[in-house]
C-alpha cells in the first residue's frame, strides 16, 4: 500500500501543476549482546589528501558482553604507530548500547578512541560494525561472534568454506574455498585474487594447509609468507561462530581481515528480505582519478527478486570529508551454485545454506569485503511499530538511515489502526482516531491502516526521534532513530518506491517518461522528501506557500549515463512544492555531456546521498534511443568538490 501512496502523490502533483525533554536511546536490545565473544577488528588511516594509507591497527581476542551495557575485553593490538611487528596483550572495559532492532554502538576498544563509537548492528548473535563517524580520519570493520559453551576444536572446523579476504594494505582482495576434514587438515587451496589495480584475476595456489584450535580458536597455517606478488602466505587467527557456519579473522601480524561461510550448494529460498551489513571498499589508483579511495560503512537492505534497495552509514575522508547517508538501488543475479553476483558495487555474495549470512568480495580494481546478516524477525502484540519500520516514504531506503525535520515517512507495524482513512492538505495530527508522536510532538498524519502510516516529521525535530503510535489511547513501543540535516529521497513513478524513474515534469508541467524525455538543455522538476529545514520557516503539515520556501541547504545534481558521463547540473530551485505539504520540488538544467537513454540520478546533500532513481534523456531528434538500463557505478566515483581537510593520523608504509 505504500507504494500505492508514493504514485497516487506524484500524479497528485503531477495534475495539480497542470518543547520536550530529550530523548534517550533504545537500550532494549542491550541482552541481544551477552557472554563472550571472538573479536577481530582492523583500522586504516589516511596519510594525506593523496589517500596514501599512513598507518594501521589491527585488535583481536574475546570481549564480554554483560547484557546490560558493560563489556570488558582481552586481547592483542599491533599498531604500525608503535613501530614494532610484536602485537602487545592489553585489557580494558567500555559500554554499549543495542536497541530491539540490534542497531547500536560499542565504545571504541582502543583506548587511544575509548570515546568513538563503533556502530553497528546484531543479528543471529553476530556485531558487525564500523566508527563511521569518528573525527580522526580512519576507516575501520569489526565482526563478534559468539564463543560456543564448548570449546571450539579440530572436529567444529569441517566441511567447505568460501572465505573473502582482504588486506588494504597490500592492496588487494581474495575469494577462496576451502575444505576442512576436522582433523586439521585442508589440503590444497586456489584462492582469486585481485592486487591493487588489477581488473583482472590471478591465482594463488596454497599447498598443505591446515589448522590447529587451542583454547577455543584456531591457527590457520597458509604456508610461506605474503610476498610482493602474492596476497596470502603464514599463519593467520581463526574464529568460529558456535553452529560452524561462520569464520573470520586474521594475522595477528598484519592487517588483514577474513570472513567465510559455509557456502550454500544452491541458492537459499529465502534470500529475499531485510539484511544488516558493513563492509570496507577499496579503489586503487588510476582506477579513481589517480588517488586510493578507501570507505566503511554499516547499514542495511532490502533485497526482493534481484532488486535492492540499501543504505549505508558511509565514511570516506576524500569523497565526503567525513561520514553521511548514502542511499542507493542494486540489483543482483542469483547463480545455480548458490552465488551472487551484484551490478552496482561489482562484487561477488556467497551466502550459507539458510541464507542468513551473506559475505561479499570485491571484482578487481574495486576491491571489498562485505558481510550481511538477515535481520531477525520481529513482532510485538497490541499497538506495534516495528523497530526496522521507519523507513523513507519516497526512496524506501531502510531504517538505518537517519530521519530529518520534513521529511515524508512510512511506519510500519501491525495494530496501528482500526481502519483506513486519508487526509488532505493541511494534514491533521490525529486521524482515524491515531496519532503519531515525535518527540511527544504531534506529527502531521497522510494516511493510516492497521499496518501503515505515513507521517511528516515535524520541523522541530533534532539528535534523536522517539517515535510512537498513539491508536485510540493504546500507546505503541517507541523506536528511536538519529536525526540529519537531508536524508533525500526522490518519489518514483514504479510501483515500487525508489526504483525506476524518477517524479519528474518538463516546464510544460506534462511528465518526463520513455515516451517524453528530458531534453538536453531544459529545465526539470523532480519531487523528493528529506530535504530538511526551509527559509522562511512553515507550520508543520500545511501547504507550502507562494512564493515559494527554499531549503537552508542547496543539493549538488549529478547524471551518470550509460556511457559513464557524470556531468553534474545547474540547481535553479530547492524547496517546497508550493501548495503542497512535505513535498519538495528540485529544478535543475540537464546538462551537456550525456547519452540519449537512461541517465541515474544522483542527488547529494550535506549529509546524505541519494544514488536509485533513474530519468531518460533525449537525443538530439528528441527521442530516447539508448538501452534503457541502469548505468553501473561500482563503489563510487570520488568528487572533488567534496573534499574537505581532516585530522590524519601519520605513519609510514609498512609494506
Amino acid at each position: 500500500m505504500r507504494l500505492k501512496i508514493a504514485l497516487s502523490l506524484f500524479l497528485f502533483v503531477a495534475s495539480a501543476l497542470q518543547s520536550s525533554a530529550q530523548p534517550a536511546l533504545d537500550s532494549s536490545g542491550n541482552g541481544l549482546l551477552k557472554g563472550v565473544y571472538y573479536l577481530r577488528q582492523v583500522f586504516y588511516f589516511v596519510a594525506d589528501e593523496s589517500g596514501a594509507l599512513g598507518g594501521a591497527i589491527n585488535i583481536q581476542g574475546t570481549i564480554t558482553f554483560d547484557g546490560k551495557g558493560s563489556y570488558s575485553f582481552t586481547g592483542s593490538m599491533l599498531d604500525t604507530a608503535a613501530n614494532s611487528t610484536t602485537p602487545k596483550n592489553f585489557n580494558t572495559n567500555g559500554s554499549y548500547v543495542i536497541a530491539a532492532s540490534g542497531l547500536g554502538y560499542i565504545t571504541g576498544i582502543d583506548p587511544e578512541f575509548s570515546t568513538d563509537h563503533i556502530a553497528g548492528l546484531v543479528s543471529h548473535g553476530i556485531f558487525i560494525g564500523s566508527t563511521t563517524d569518528n573525527m580522526t580520519g580512519y576507516n575501520d570493520l569489526l565482526i563478534a561472534a559468539p564463543v560456543g559453551s564448548t570449546a571450539a576444536s579440530n572436529g567444529t572446523l569441517k566441511g567447505t568454506y568460501t572465505v573473502a579476504y582482504l588486506d588494504p594494505t597490500f592492496p588487494g582482495d581474495a575469494l577462496f574455498t576451502m575444505t576442512a576434514n576436522g582433523q586439521g587438515g585442508i589440503g590444497n587451496v586456489s584462492a582469486t585474487e585481485y592486487l591493487a589495480t588489477d581488473s583482472t584475476s590471478t591465482a594463488q595456489d596454497l599447498t598443505n594447509v591446515s589448522y590447529s584450535f587451542s583454547n577455543g580458536a584456531a591457527q590457520l597455517n597458509f604456508g610461506g609468507q605474503a610476498t610482493s606478488t602474492t596476497l596470502i602466505g603464514g599463519t593467520e587467527t581463526l574464529y568460529v561462530s558456535p553452529d560452524g557456519n561462520l569464520v573470520f579473522g586474521g594475522s595477528s601480524t598484519g592487517f588483514d581481515i577474513f570472513v567465510g561461510v559455509r557456502g550454500a550448494t544452491n541458492n537459499p529460498s529465502n534470500y529475499d528480505g531485510l539484511y544488516y551489513q558493513a563492509g570496507l571498499d577499496l579503489n586503487e589508483g588510476t582506477v579513481s582519478f589517480g588517488y586510493t579511495l578507501l570507505d566503511s560503512y554499516y547499514g542495511s537492505l532490502q533485497a526482493f527478486s534481484t532488486n535492492i534497495v540499501g543504505h549505508q552509514r558511509l565514511n570516506s575522508v576524500l569523497l565526503y570529508g567525513g561520514a553521511r547517508d548514502f542511499t542507493y538501488y542494486d540489483s543482483y543475479t542469483l547463480n545455480n551454485d548458490g552465488s551472487s553476483d551484484d551490478f552496482f558495487f561489482a562484487q561477488h555474495y556467497i551466502s550459507s545454506p539458510d541464507g542468513t549470512i551473506r559475505i561479499g568480495s570485491g571484482l578487481g580494481p574495486y576491491l571489498s569485503l562485505n558481510v550481511a546478516l538477515q535481520a531477525p524477525a520481529l513482532t510485538g502484540p497490541g499497538v506495534y511499530l516495528s523497530p526496522v519500520g521507519v523507513v523513507n516514504a519516497a526512496s524506501s531506503a531502510p531504517f538505518t538511515a537517519q530521519v530529518v525535520p520534513g521529511e515524508f515517512l512510512t511506519l510500519y507495524g501491525s495494530g496501528l489502526s482500526s481502519g483506513v482513512a486519508a487526509a488532505a492538505v493541511p494534514f491533521p495530527t490525529a486521524l482515524n482516531g491515531v496519532q503519531v508522536l515525535i518527540n511527544q510532538r504531534p506529527a502531521p498524519i497522510y494516511y493510516v491502516s492497521p499496518n501503515q502510516i505515513s507521517v511528516i516529521v515535524p520541523y522541530a525535530t533534532e539528535s534523536l526521534a522517539q517515535i510512537q503510535v498513539v491508536n485510540n489511547g493504546m500507546n505503541s513501543n517507541v523506536v528511536t532513530q538519529s536525526v540529519g540535516s537531508t536524508s533525500i529521497g526522490v518519489f518514483t513513478n514504479n510501483p515500487v518506491g525508489g526504483i525506476g524513474y524518477a517524479a519528474a515534469l518538463h516546464p510544460d508541467y506534462s511528465l518526463v517518461s520513455l515516451a517524453s524525455p528530458a531534453q538536453i538543455g531544459e529545465t526539470v522538476a523532480v519531487y523528493l522528501t528529506g530535504m530538511g529545514a526551509v527559509s522562511p520557516p512553515i507550520a508543520d503539515g500545511v501547504a507550502a506557500p507562494v512564493p515559494p520556501a527554499n531549503t537552508t541547504l542547496t543539493p549538488l545534481v549529478f547524471l551518470l549515463d550509460s556511457a559513464g558521463n557524470y556531468p553534474q547540473a545547474t540547481v535553479t530551485f530547492s524547496g517546497l512544492a508550493p501548495g503542497f505539504a512535505g513535498l519538495y520540488q528540485i529544478n535543475f538544467k540537464v546538462p551537456d555531456g550525456l547519452v540519449p537513454g537512461d541517465a541515474a540520478l544522483e542527488i547529494v546533500g550535506p549529509d546524505s546521498d541519494t544514488f536509485e532513481s533513474l530519468i531518460s534523456i533525449a537525443s538530439a531528434t528528441g527521442t530516447s534511443s539508448a538501452a534503457h538500463a541502469r548505468p553501473r557505478r561500482a563503489n563510487r566515483v570520488p568528487m572533488g568538490h567534496m573534499l574537505s581537510p581532516r585530522q590524519f593520523r601519520g605513519g609510514g608504509r609498512w609494506r
